[in-house]
């Protein structure tokens, strides 16, 4: 048995750690799978049932050996909010502080004449002013084994100068580097905080009815059945039914929608929207832990765990980056003075800036940032992406296969024929219709029940047949209401009326008693979504039904969509999906977009399912690896394009990063650069990547 546990790792921010503790973690014994997010600093661990008492032990012993400040904090008791509150403003301070007086002890000795032992003791001072901590830090882990920590980098880079006389750049490559560790520190927590704010649809408060006066209490503690107030301009703290007023609830955080919704009594509402107008009371249905509002913080939060290919290609090769370059400038210290060409001292000043560029933060710390940014603007669009892979597999979409029902159309049906047979009595028909349809939630089935608008009051028992229709067993009378093949099933000879639709045939003991017509309505943004999907390059879409032929070539013929396939049963839908996915090339990927309910075997094949209309529905969010959180058709189009902003985005951050660092690396071993353009190839570098990295967040 496994069991999945997560920890908070407080105030863990050097991605080189966080690197190196994944990396650790996911080695410990019963350990099946680890990860951590920097951007929320979570630890996800998927660990044997056996080994759970302890690996909060070893866990914590992992993460001290690298980070001993950090505390791991485990998240037994719920969801932790991704909005961390900024600590260590005087350690801040202080640390700014040392800088400054390291920065003004180098200027002023630099300048004024004095005996060079003065000169050298005050460069000694400054230097152990600002980077005593990176030195203790290193030392410490030179005793652990680990030489490859960007602590000791810099200080074997820092000490190396003052060894070849270079007294300015050693100080200041430690006053440089703490400014931008400190600088890259801030940028990251500014930026977690702005993906917070995105996401900032968590209610603090409840108004919950108490008799004839209101107590303010946290979400949590409010239970199912409670009476709870929502005044106007307050958001709603849990998923209920209004039960008085009437208000207009703007549902842009959760679905994306820019126009508020009218609500009345008996009217849903969910948690996280918020009320604009009104007064309303609602009778809360669920516990705050299972509503809408937690369930999509945790999917946000649960989405950084799942890291796409990109992330783990980095993790990977920041493992061996580091150590590669340590070499190399090992080799560039040694071998040209060997072989004549320079001074050792020459040659170990080009081999610092090697050490210095060694830091592969720029990669470490961007790329998460990228997808968590690219997550986190999805989702204020109304799209939730479960993780970071399934955000990455959206560039590489081929094939787009669709659900018609409540996914191409609007699932609002209609009786719009009622045809008995010869002899037959039209009421007779659609009472029996009705009757055979009253326990089933389809759309269909409400539709005919909705058209007979009379109270059902006849006990039946009712045997649903997956892909045929319902079989209504009433005293001795045997009902059957569905398609072609459940009369056929039954003996029933029939001739299929040649007319658009879903037909619901309708028999008595046998008895055929005629049919009915139900027909559906394309949603309006159909057609734009599958132009739109065209010229992105999406290169086949195709619709699966299980309506008979004269419908399903209709609505394709309406659409525009490439291929249909219709009268399929659900087995029929899987095997017709398998067989696509076979026909698609090994880099394309295949989309399945349905409902979330129905589809759920499709769902569950497809590369990516993308499941439509979330809101509300827990069977939606659990089934897909996407979700669309209202149900307009064209947010498939929007997700697409985000995952390929995305993809952009880290594209352009892993050329740029490796690419300035390898030209300043040819530059420094030329000779044509300093310690100083090494520094930039760092820490400018790694805050530039950062910066083009939060627009990710931002979709337009």
């Amino acid at each position: 048995m496994e069991g999945k546990k997560e920890y908070t790792l407080k105030g863990l921010t050097c991605p080189h750690c966080a690197s190196q503790i994944e990396h650790e973690v996911n080695g410990l014994p019963g350990v099946k799978e680890a990860s951590l997010n920097l951007m929320t600093t979570r630890l996800s661990v998927v660990v044997d049932e056996k080994n759970e008492k302890d690996i909060y032990t070893l866990i914590h012993k992992v993460v001290k050996s690298h980070e001993p400040s950090v505390d791991v904090i485990s998240m037994e008791n719920g969801i932790a909010s991704l909005d961390d509150e900024e600590e260590g403003i005087d350690n801040i301070k202080l640390y700014l502080l040392r800088l400054l007086i390291a920065g003004a002890i180098a200027l002023v000795f630099s300048f004024i004449k004095v005996p060079n032992v003065v000169t050298l003791i005050a460069f000694l001072v400054a230097y152990f002013i600002a980077g005593y901590d990176i030195l203790l830090t290193a030392g410490k882990n030179i005793l652990k084994g680990k030489v490859f920590d960007e602590n000791f980098l810099m200080g074997i880079a820092s000490v190396g100068a003052f060894f070849i006389g270079e007294w300015v750049e050693a100080v200041t490559v430690l006053i440089f580097y703490g400014a931008g560790e400190l600088l890259q520190d801030m940028a990251v927590q500014r930026s977690k905080k702005n993906i917070t704010n995105l996401m900032d649809i968590r209610p603090d408060y409840a108004n919950v009815k108490d008799g004839n006066s209101l107590k303010v209490v946290a979400p949590e503690l409010v239970q199912v059945g409670d009476i709870i107030v929502i005044k106007p301009g307050e958001k709603v703290p849990l998923d209920g039914v209004i039960t008085l007023g009437r208000s207009f609830i703007d549902t842009r955080a959760i679905t994306g929608e820019s126009v508020p919704v009218e609500v009345a009594a008996e009217d849903e509402v969910y948690s996280g929207t918020i009320n604009t107008s009104g007064t309303i009371e609602v009778r809360v249905t669920k516990p705050f832990a299972e509503a809408t509002v937690s369930k999509i913080m945790e999917l946000v939060q649960n989405a950084s765990s799942k890291k796409a290919e990109s992330e783990k290609f980095i993790t990977k090769f920041a493992r061996y980056y580091t150590p590669a370059v340590v070499f190399t400038a090992l080799a560039v210290a040694i071998l040209p003075p060997m072989l004549g060409f320079g001074a050792y001292t020459t040659w170990l000043y080009r081999a610092l800036s090697f050490l210095i560029i060694s830091c592969p933060c720029a990669l470490v710390i961007s790329i998460p940032l990228s997808f968590f940014g690219g997550i986190g603007g999805a989702a204020k669009q109304g799209v939730l992406i479960k993780g970071g892979n399934y955000l990455e597999a959206l560039k590489h979409v081929d094939t787009i296969v669709f659900d018609k029902t409540g996914t191409l159309t609007k699932g609002v049906f209609k009786v719009t024929k009622i045809a008995p047979a010869r002899d037959e009595n039209k009421e007779e028909l659609i009472y029996l219709a009705a009757v055979a349809e009253s326990q089933s939630n389809h759309p269909i089935a409400k539709s005919i029940i909705r058209n007979y608008g009379k109270e059902i009051t006849e006990a039946v028992q009712i045997t649903e047949k997956a892909g045929f229709g319902v079989i209504a067993l009433r005293n001795t009378d045997e009902i059957l209401a569905g398609n072609k093949k459940l009369m056929e099933e039954a003996g029933i000879t029939i001739t299929e009326p040649d007319t658009a639709g879903s037909i619901v045939h309708v028999a008595l003991n046998k008895r055929y008693l005629g049919y009915i017509l139900v027909s559906d309505e394309i949603k309006s943004g159909t057609k734009n979504m599958l132009r739109e999907l065209k010229q992105m390059g999406i290169r086949r879409t195709v619709m699966l039904t299980g309506d008979h032929n004269n419908k399903a070539k209709e609505v394709a013929k309406e659409i525009e969509i490439d291929e249909y396939y219709a009268g399929l049963l659900p087995q029929d839908k899987v095997e017709r999906f398998t067989k696509m996915k076979g026909e698609t090339s090994p880099k394309g990927k295949v989309v399945f977009v349905g409902d979330g309910i129905n589809d759920a075997p499709v769902l569950a094949g497809a590369d990516i399912g993308i499941a439509m209309g979330g809101i509300g529905s827990d069977a939606a969010i659990e089934a897909a690896d996407v979700v669309i959180m209202n149900d307009d058709i064209e947010k498939v189009v929007t997700a697409i394009k985000i995952a390929r902003k995305t993809g952009s985005i880290v594209t352009q951050n892993i050329i740029f990063a490796l690419g300035v660092k390898l030209i300043i690396m040819l530059l420094s071993f030329l000779g044509i650069s300093s310690i100083w353009f090494a520094i930039f190839a760092d820490v400018g570098v790694a805050l530039i990547a950062l910066v083009n990295a939060m627009r990710a967040m931002y979709f337009k």
